[in-house]
């Protein structure tokens, strides 16, 4: 099976795929990414072979000539978790009438002319109420306009091995038809996950305690100045609940290494890591006598761990000088690793996918 990672951010669906190969389930070979971030470019680089590869590069600038689409090499699936942030409650919500908001576009841009086989795409869950549903409307209408049959759910990582609050929308499109009784659906992809998970390769977590390490660099310590803050229930015109040690994560954000509240952020005690979680302050104490207690944020191999990837993937990026800032973005911007490998393992055991 020959795939096309576009915004791969750092390979999200490729390791996903490694997975499925070193499970038997199908090969992949990858053809080519797109990526527009250096640093991410450089992290995927890092961790995956790319020798062969096409890197695409800005996506709008190699689609703006269809010279360099049609001298793709063929492919049978395409990927791609595209732009959010014009459908995100995080941003401004402009959907389509941001720049960012059109590059579904420029997806279907490459399909027009390299027809793939399958189609799976991933996008945060306002996108399916952006505009009163018209936004999500449009672009089932575009692909079945295309000759594409489409299914789609709302995914949430955590129901995946994954222990983090991360609901997404996936797309899948296939020029088969699809027999109608098949279904595709959160629930029954879960349930598949659910009842091969022992044979899956891919790495599986109850909770942030299997991931939260002890004794790690000072640096990661929250600053007696900032933890109040971090800690506040909000202001006047922003309330909010915040909470740490949480045993499930938060959403992991793009902009994480900004420091947002205990309420949009993850933070966990020293002595609840340390204790393995039989200590937690944060249900006893105030949040005054909170501040006092030594706090610290997620490393970045933490948070890449709560999105799927391997344990060295970090160590490669920083070996190849990606800093702990630009690693926090990508984990953030990252599709969940076996949120992916649990919908391709389901429609690969399903025949749809063969």
């Amino acid at each position: 099976m020959r795939h096309l990672e576009l915004f791969a951010g750092i390979g999200g669906f490729r390791t996903a795929m490694h997975h499925l190969q070193v499970d038997g389930l199908m090969n992949f070979e990858n053809v080519g990414f797109s990526e527009i971030d250096k640093n991410a470019t450089i992290s995927y680089k890092a961790n995956y072979n790319t020798q062969n590869e096409v890197e695409m590069g800005d996506i709008v600038a190699f689609t703006s000539d269809d010279s360099n689409i049609k001298a793709l090499p063929d492919f049978d699936i395409l990927t791609g978790g595209f732009p959010c942030q014009s459908f995100s409650m995080m941003g401004m919500q402009k959907g389509f009438d941001d720049d960012r908001g059109q590059m579904f576009f420029r997806i279907m841009d490459i399909v027009r002319i390299k027809r793939p086989q399958y189609m799976l795409l991933e996008n945060v869950k306002n996108l399916f109420t952006h505009d009163k549903g018209n936004t999500f409307k449009t672009i089932v209408a575009i692909l079945e306009e295309a000759g594409y049959h489409v299914k789609y759910d709302i995914f949430n990582s955590c129901n995946f091995g994954l222990p983090q609050t991360r609901n997404r929308v996936l797309i899948f499109a296939t020029l088969n038809p699809i027999h109608e009784d098949f279904i595709f659906s959160a629930k029954a992809i879960k349930e598949n996950y659910e009842y091969h998970k022992m044979e899956m390769s891919i790495s599986q977590y109850e909770s942030v305690l299997e991931i939260l390490e002890k004794n790690t660099p000072e640096k990661y310590l929250l600053s007696e100045r900032i933890k109040p803050t971090l800690l506040s229930d909000g202001s006047a015109n922003f309330k909010s609940k915040s909470e740490i040690n949480q045993i499930i994560a938060r959403p992991l954000t793009a902009s994480m290494h900004k420091m947002h509240r205990a309420c949009q952020d993850n933070y966990y005690s020293l002595d609840f890591i340390n204790s393995n979680g039989e200590i937690n302050p944060a249900l006893s104490m105030s949040k005054e006598e909170l501040a006092k207690e030594h706090i610290r944020k997620l490393t970045p191999k933490e948070a890449l761990l709560l999105q799927g990837f391997p344990h060295d993937f970090a160590e490669k990026a920083h070996n190849n000088k990606v800093t702990d800032g630009a690693l926090y973005k990508q984990a953030g911007n990252a599709v969940s690793v076996n949120t992916i490998y649990s919908v391709l393992h389901y429609l690969i055991t399903n025949g749809i996918i063969v």
